[in-house]
């Protein structure tokens, strides 16, 4: 009988052998995440909620170090124009937002700076809210280096 089980334990255990001899995992595909080279998460989007021109928002592809230079002098000339500047826009209120001192505009184009959206804005200073609701029509002036609404206006 001892025989037997012996018998019984050699053949179990030579075939697990020879099933798991037999099995060859696939390697992985670089886009599955346990590929060392694989991507931690796709990078999301950049948010254009925020932005105020184009070079808020942040660009992917690399830049030469020709036109780098010649970009850098360009914004460093348009900073210095806008860095005193105000803007000057009219719109919808859409909604207000106190407790974060924001508020949310839709406007047409103000030329030279921005389409026409509808977008939040931070408010300074916050007092600036108080009358203000939803549909009312109102003309706002935006500090370009404050990147804040400083100035609203109600409409009639």
């Amino acid at each position: 009988m001892e025989s037997w089980r012996g018998r019984a334990v050699l053949v179990v255990t030579s075939l697990l052998w020879a099933g798991c001899a037999g099995y060859r995992l696939e390697p992985l595909a670089t886009s599955h995440p346990a590929h060392p080279e694989a991507i931690a998460a796709p990078q999301p989007p950049p948010s254009q909620t925020l932005a105020y021109t184009r070079s808020d928002i942040p660009s992917a592809q690399p830049v030469s170090p020709v036109a780098a230079t010649q970009d850098e002098e360009h914004q460093g000339r348009q900073t210095e124009e806008r860095a005193s500047q105000t803007i000057v826009g009219e719109g919808e209120v859409i909604a207000t937002v106190p407790k974060a001192s924001q508020i949310v505009v839709e406007h047409g184009e103000i030329k030279g700076f921005m389409e026409a959206m509808t977008m939040g804005y931070r408010i300074d200073p916050p007092s600036l809210l108080s009358g203000l609701k939803p549909g009312d029509k109102v003309r706002f002036t935006i500090d370009v280096q404050k990147r804040a609404i400083t100035e609203i206006e109600k409409l009639r």
